[in-house]
């Protein structure tokens, strides 16, 4: 009874709420503690995954924004592009939808086509344009690709520093059993724990860079089949005018 007791009862507070759990409190008390007794080796793990975490973080929300606003652009560049009899001006288009890679795709076009235009009105060479939309296409997804591998690096890496820091702190704390400076197994396990703090951090910052990379190259994939279809289309509309 008196156990139950025990179990049931949670302090208040003057207003009647129950006080929040001191569990969190007293993790994060042990956390920092055992961080304070690392070694100099766990250390250095631990300053390189928190680089490697910032750093990827920082990544993941630019390339969110990024995204996010070509999605926006591109989706405006598109309705007037296809609501507008003939080509509408660069300028224009630039004006209304900056910040979609269709736009520069279709600058680099239309320049192309001026300067393909012979004096009797017909094309010199539509494979030209379609070559000067595609390098600009390229020029574009190198862009949006920047930064991309460090989180694909970061991903594959970072389990194996924290790895590595998790192999010498578990080294270290049998040395210390072996030398007789620990002489039991209890005495080891505050040595284990801290040399599994480096394993978790490795995970703490591989898994949101794996989840982030494969997040953003199902983007970057559809944005190029989206270029691709976009060349193709101006290319045809070329052709269809220039073909009477």
């Amino acid at each position: 009874m008196l156990g139950w007791i025990r179990v049931r009862f949670q302090p208040q507070t003057e207003g009647g709420a129950a006080i929040p759990d001191l569990s969190l409190l007293l993790q994060a008390s042990q956390l920092g503690k055992l961080l304070a007794q690392t070694g100099w080796v766990a250390r250095v793990v631990l300053f390189i995954l928190l680089f490697f975490s910032v750093f990827s973080w920082a990544i993941i929300f630019q390339k969110y924004l990024l995204f996010s606003r070509i999605e926006r652009q591109t989706s405006k560049f598109l309705q007037l592009f296809r609501s507008t009899k003939g080509l509408p001006e660069p300028q224009a288009v630039t004006m209304a939808a900056e910040g979609s890679p269709l736009v520069s795709i279709y600058v680099a076009g239309y320049t192309e086509l001026q300067s393909q235009v012979n004096p009797h009105g017909g094309l010199k060479s539509l494979n030209a344009i379609a070559a000067r939309m595609q390098n600009a296409s390229t020029s574009e997804m190198r862009m949006i690709e920047r930064w991309m591998p460090w989180l694909a690096t970061t991903a594959s890496t970072a389990p194996f520093i924290g790895l590595f820091g998790t192999v010498w702190g578990v080294m270290d704390a049998f040395g210390q059993l072996g030398e007789g400076t620990a002489s039991t197994i209890r005495l080891v396990a505050p040595g284990m724990a801290e040399a599994l703090i480096a394993t978790a951090a490795g995970l703490f910052a591989a898994i949101p860079a794996l989840i982030a990379y494969n997040h953003f190259l199902h983007h970057l994939r559809e944005l190029g089949g989206r270029m691709d279809s976009f060349t193709a289309e101006f290319v045809a509309q070329i052709e269809k005018q220039y073909s009477k």
